[in-house]
């Protein structure tokens, strides 16, 4: 469903003077359709659940310690805004690596989660009225955000040419309107696995320049790749002073997503202002926190091959057991850890995946957690154990030829 516009009002509260009320767009946030069929498997044994976006690996020993050790040392207190010196130069260090272009410590600020940078980009780009243009199916949580923020959003969506996920680049620039302010886009991309190469990025990036829009570059799964090393980022074709914002986290290639830190790669000229947004926000990351990141970027390269092995094996072990069944359809994801199938005759997502769930005890995302243009999919997690993905396929299987 391409080109749809979501207006930012519509029912609201009770306005009748004198009476306490929350903003419209706060009182119209959706219930978010994959916790609804987590809720199912509350204080249950024995479930598969494949629903949220992690991996059943545990953080590494090596990024523990140092938090903890950074806690026996009594960095218990507050700290720098924008990040530890050390960490900014750790990160600025690991990012010059990966990409062409060097990225300076500056230029890097340190979140308390990807998606608190989502957040407070958006705080920074959009006022009420504003536009922005994103590419779905996507995480529901990109939109959302906007939307509190009282702007509309546009969605563009991905489209199936002969089974393979594409983005139409074109259509993505002519639903930019005058009050675009900020196009997002995930790369590589959740749910569908799908990537952007670096030509689309380099049309859509001088698009940008010359109409002076935001690009906010959502590459949290940059690591997980499975035909190089790191995923095309704008931030390898971008200047330093380009409207490209580059959000950030150790959630994934770390197995650190309880831990909450992102980070976010801005022109420099921004940093000023993230230093009083993050004052006034969180006040900044916890320092053993930190050090933890610290450990990760500068000790964990192993882990990060270890965790694309491990997704790349999950990826074998789910794809084809997809693929044999009937009713599903599947382009085999390029990056990102999660197979996004469309399943024939499958109407309603949500109530798919709750009555799976019921009998199966195999957990899945709703398609239509990721907008219009989910419906009709299912999303899974495989960055598991190969044996414990083998069981849920023969669940799924069996399901799917009885229903």
């Amino acid at each position: 469903m391409s080109g749809i516009t979501i207006p930012a009002t519509g029912r609201g509260p009770d306005n009748a003077p004198g009476k306490a009320r929350l903003r419209r767009p706060i009182v119209e946030m959706p219930p978010h359709l994959i916790g609804e069929v987590a809720r199912l498997g509350i204080g249950q044994k024995g479930i598969i659940p494949l629903w949220y976006g992690e991996s059943d690996v545990a953080t590494p020993a090596f990024i523990a310690d140092a938090a903890y050790a950074a806690m026996q040392a009594g960095e218990t207190f507050y700290t720098h805004k924008l990040g530890l010196p050390d960490l900014r130069e750790a990160l600025g260090a690991y990012l010059s690596g990966l990409y062409q272009k060097p990225i300076a410590a500056e230029r890097v600020s340190v979140t308390s989660s990807g998606m608190n940078a989502i957040m407070l980009a958006l705080m920074a780009i959009l006022d009420a009225g504003d536009n922005m243009v994103l590419v779905d199916p996507v995480w529901p949580n990109c939109e959302q955000s906007a939307l509190a923020m009282g702007a509309s959003v546009t969605r563009v969506s991905l489209e199936q040419q002969n089974g393979v996920w594409q983005l139409d680049t074109q259509k993505l620039l002519d639903l930019c309107g005058e009050r675009t302010r900020a196009i997002f886009i995930n790369s590589p991309g959740n749910p569908t696995g799908w990537m952007m190469e670096r030509e689309q990025q380099q049309e859509i990036l001088d698009f940008a320049r010359e109409n002076g829009i935001w690009i906010i570059a959502d590459e949290v799964y940059s690591r997980l790749v499975y035909d190089r090393p790191v995923a095309p980022s704008f931030l390898d074709i971008a200047g330093s002073d380009d409207p490209v914002i580059g959000i950030n986290s150790f959630s994934k290639a770390w197995a650190m997503t309880g831990w909450r830190m992102g980070w976010m790669v801005t022109p420099l000229w921004v940093t000023d202002s993230l230093f009083s947004m993050i004052e006034y926000h969180t006040a900044c990351v916890p320092p053993f926190i930190q050090k933890a990141g610290i450990a990760a970027v500068t000790e964990g390269e192993w882990f990060v091959r270890e965790m694309v092995e491990r997704c790349r094996a999950g990826r074998e072990a789910v794809v084809p057991a997809l693929q044999a069944m009937d009713r599903v359809h599947i382009d085999p994801p390029r990056a990102a850890f999660y197979a996004f199938c469309k399943v024939d005759g499958m109407e309603d997502s949500l109530a798919f995946a709750k009555e799976m769930f019921l009998k199966t005890k195999v957990g899945v995302a709703p398609g239509s957690s990721f907008g219009p243009g989910g419906e009709g999919w299912l999303r899974l997690c495989f960055a598991q154990d190969p044996k414990t993905l083998a069981v849920a396929m023969e669940r799924m299987a069996e399901y799917l030829q009885k229903n």
